[in-house]
């Protein structure tokens, strides 16, 4: 038994073994190694640097000094202030390109929930201008760039073959010819997004194709005179101006629409924010279709002749004709007079462009001479003479001029910042040029001439940078899908075509005034003239919501009564003088018939 119990007593069951600390249960306090028996080994040396003790400790008194720092209202710092805090500043002149409206600053006093309104769209525009601008370099990387020579070289006499083989191979693709002889000469049009080329021949055929991948989308034969092609607002439709009537056809060359309102169609433009079509024809009618539901919007008489010269500004939608007395005539679809009319060449106008901005218009007449007009002043900028004149004239996204004189494409570079000498390139095709287009977002310039078409390499023609939202060149056809239903859902009413735009945005003073004098006479008397009666509040509660309410009214009744009381007997007093007026009128004047036999006293 003895022996059974010690064994007992050093069992396991007694022996209980001791929990190992963890680090992040430490106290901070140094605590010294034991010996197994307990006992302190002599000579032991303190913890390095490194070790886990001092790391305990180091944490343990930034805590302390956190919670001394927050009980006494301070902040700690951890790391070095920022020298320059805030965010980064934009430059104005970056700031500029994406500016959309100007500040609003002359708003009435009384009106203070328009005033609140308008200060919360002015700062909301200007946070997105400055983020916009922030990020231009991020997302807007590419940058247009132009032909250069090399000493004592024009950039004029350079080849296109030359440039074809220089640039690499897919911008070096962009150069062809077409030649379709047999149905020329040509006119053409590019698509919103620059994929889609549709040509137009003069005998009658008519194609689209994508002309990067060269794949033919269709081809046809209409059988009579074509006089001019247009996209719509998609890659899906377009319409041609035939001898007689204007079609409209798919994609897959499918007729759509015959549309016999429009007959004699010469020339056509295309709004694609309004979806409007307007057409120019030869009996002088200028005429407006809306092809989202396919009416006719307006129908313009403009007396002025044969109508073959016609273009549209992008800014304002604004339709610019021109005439063969050397008139220019501007038009919008809310009025049946002319906007504006000037006289910019002694002989025909044969041509007229608009630049993206709608600041400049170029035009060209049969005085051989091109000149460009401020359309902010309606005066010549610039005038050039050319001796043989241009027939044809396009502009860039880029502000880059193409003119056509007989068979040779001219390409000139600011045209309206300094006088241009020379030509910044030249080409000659085979036929007389016909058509003139630059292709959105490329270094292109599509030519329709006589023997087909010709595709021109021009750099720094194209905007690099394109909008994803508006014309992606990339899109599929479901995003394309998409896209047609938010554009026709934000569709802009041709009742708000005007020469200024920003003027939408703009408070009409003289109509609040003229409102106002309407509201005083009807009331008799100026609401807006004092400041309306406000109640003392009694003590104690004893004014109440609805007593205070009664008051007011009261006071305002009062002052009302007398106004009003003074203009009825103002009234009452006129009308009486006017009618003893008209009764003495009535007896002097009032006359028989056979007043004429009576004899005249003699004098």
């Amino acid at each position: 038994m003895a022996s059974a119990e010690v064994a007992l007593k050093h069992t396991h069951v007694e022996k209980k073994k001791k929990v190992s600390e963890r680090y992040w249960q430490g106290s901070g306090e140094e605590k010294k190694d034991e010996a197994p028996g307990g006992s302190h080994v002599p000579g032991d040396q303190p913890a390095p640097l490194g070790s886990q003790t001092n790391q305990q400790t180091r944490a343990s008194e930034k805590k302390k000094k956190y919670k001394a720092a927050e009980r006494h209202g301070k902040k700690a710092i951890t790391r070095k202030p920022d020298p320059f805090p805030g965010s980064a500043p934009v430059p104005e002149e970056k700031r500029l390109k994406f500016r959309r409206k100007m500040k609003i600053d002359q708003l009435p006093q009384h009106l203070t929930k328009l005033r609140r309104v308008v200060a919360s769209s002015q700062a909301e525009s200007e946070i997105t201008e400055k983020e916009s601008a922030r990020h231009d370099q991020l997302l807007l990387q590419e940058d247009a760039g132009f032909l250069e020579g090399d000493e004592d070289e024009d950039t004029c006499t350079i080849s296109q073959e030359d440039i074809a083989d220089a640039v690499d191979i897919t911008a070096g693709a962009k150069y062809f010819n077409l030649n379709l002889s047999q149905f020329g000469p040509y006119r053409l049009d590019y698509s919103k997004t620059g994929r889609q080329l549709l040509l137009g021949g003069r005998r009658g055929h008519v194609a689209c194709l994508d002309w990067q991948t060269k794949q033919l989308l269709c081809e046809i034969n209409v059988m009579e005179t074509v006089n001019d092609v247009k996209w719509l607002h998609s890659e899906a439709m377009y319409a041609v101006a035939q001898k007689k009537w204007l079609y409209i056809y798919d994609s897959s060359g499918i007729e759509l629409h015959c549309i016999r309102k429009f007959n004699d169609v010469l020339r056509m433009q295309f709004l694609p924010y309004h979806f409007l079509l307007a057409t120019a024809s030869a009996t002088g009618f200028l005429q407006y279709l809306d092809v989202s539901v396919g009416k006719e919007v307006a129908a313009v008489g403009t007396k002025a002749g044969r109508l073959d010269v016609m273009c549209q500004n992008p800014q304002n939608a604004i339709i610019h004709l021109g005439h063969s007395n050397g008139t220019v005539t501007l038009w919008s679809p809310n009025q049946k007079e002319a906007i504006v009319k000037m006289l910019c060449h002694h002989g025909g106008v044969r041509s007229v462009a608009v630049d993206k901005t709608g600041t400049y218009m170029v035009t060209s007449g049969m005085d051989k001479k091109l000149k460009v007009f401020d359309l902010r002043s309606f005066k010549p900028f610039q005038s050039y003479f050319l001796p043989a004149g241009a027939s044809s004239l396009a502009l860039s996204h880029r502000g880059l001029l193409s003119a056509a004189t007989g068979d040779i494409v001219q390409v000139y570079r600011d045209v309206w910042n300094t006088p241009v000498k020379k030509p910044y390139m030249a080409h000659k095709v085979h036929g007389a040029v016909w058509g003139l287009h630059f292709c959105p977002y490329e270094d292109v310039l599509g030519v329709g001439h006589g023997e087909g078409f010709t595709s021109m390499l021009v750099p720094g023609a194209g905007e690099p940078n394109f909008d994803g939202l508006d014309s992606n060149p990339y899109r599929s056809a479901k995003q394309r899908q998409e896209w047609e239903v938010k554009a026709l859902l934000e569709k802009i009413q041709p009742e708000l075509i005007s020469l200024d735009p920003g003027k939408l945005s703009q408070v009409d003073y003289a109509t609040f005034k003229q409102k106002h004098q309407d509201k005083v006479k009807v009331l008799g008397y100026d609401p807006l003239a004092r400041d309306k009666f406000k109640p003392r509040m009694r003590k104690k509660g004893r004014s109440s919501t609805g007593g205070v309410i009664r008051r007011k009214n009261q006071v305002a009744h009062e002052d009302k009564r007398e106004i009003i009381i003074t203009t009825l007997k103002e009234k009452a007093e006129s009308a009486k003088e006017r009618k003893k007026n008209n009764n003495g009128q009535t007896s002097a004047v009032q006359r028989s018939a056979l007043d004429r036999f009576k004899k005249r006293a003699a004098p």
